[in-house]
């Protein structure tokens, strides 16, 4: 609960520092120019061009402020898609982590099934790819923690709903935690 508090203490005195005001400040701001209802662009061209926030503060008050009004469910993104996102720390070297997500037979031992087509991928950083079987998308970043241990982030965007995204996030646990086992048990 008290980190909790510090975090979003922390978080609201970010926003101030970058914007010139808090949430609340923004909230009350937003609510008083009618932004309910409005389309995303045209409350981000308005909090840019009248209030000279850069595009990434204002789609992030945009979200906050709309996930805050009840406006958008956690997760969703402006086109109406989910994403949904996990981690995971796991006790190899950054590299054997990389290969287990773009090494197809690699992937096969802890994701069998699963058809992933790459799209992009930075050596022992990140990956992108295509979810064949619905055309969602995945994407992996990775970073090395240690001689041997890494953490990835995962997110799975264009998620149609919010049940395939409690789904889907429940899916990725499940396999992430398969993946570390596969992966610590075989430590070469």
């Amino acid at each position: 609960m008290i980190a909790a508090k510090r975090d979003r203490t922390q978080e609201h005195s970010g926003v101030r520092r970058a914007t010139g005001r808090d949430y609340d400040e923004w909230f009350a701001l937003l609510d008083r120019w009618g932004a309910p209802g409005r389309p995303f662009r045209e409350i981000a061209d308005w909090l840019e061009a009248e209030h000279a926030v850069s595009s990434w503060w204002a789609q992030k008050l945009i979200v906050e402020y709309e996930q805050a009004r009840g406006l958008r469910p956690p997760g969703v993104r402006p086109g109406g898609t989910f994403t949904v996102g996990t981690s995971k720390t796991v006790g190899v070297p950054v590299e054997r982590l990389y290969d287990a997500f773009v090494d197809p037979e690699e992937r096969k031992r802890w994701l069998p099934g699963a058809v992933m087509r790459e799209r992009t991928s930075r050596p022992r950083r990140s990956a992108r790819f295509d979810w064949a079987a619905d055309g969602t998308r995945v994407s992996v970043t990775l970073a090395a923690t240690g001689d041997a241990k890494s953490q990835l982030a995962l997110e799975h965007e264009r998620l149609p709903d919010p049940e395939a995204a409690q789904k889907t996030k429940a899916f990725w646990r499940e396999r992430l935690t398969a993946l570390k086992a596969e992966l610590e048990d075989h430590r070469e």
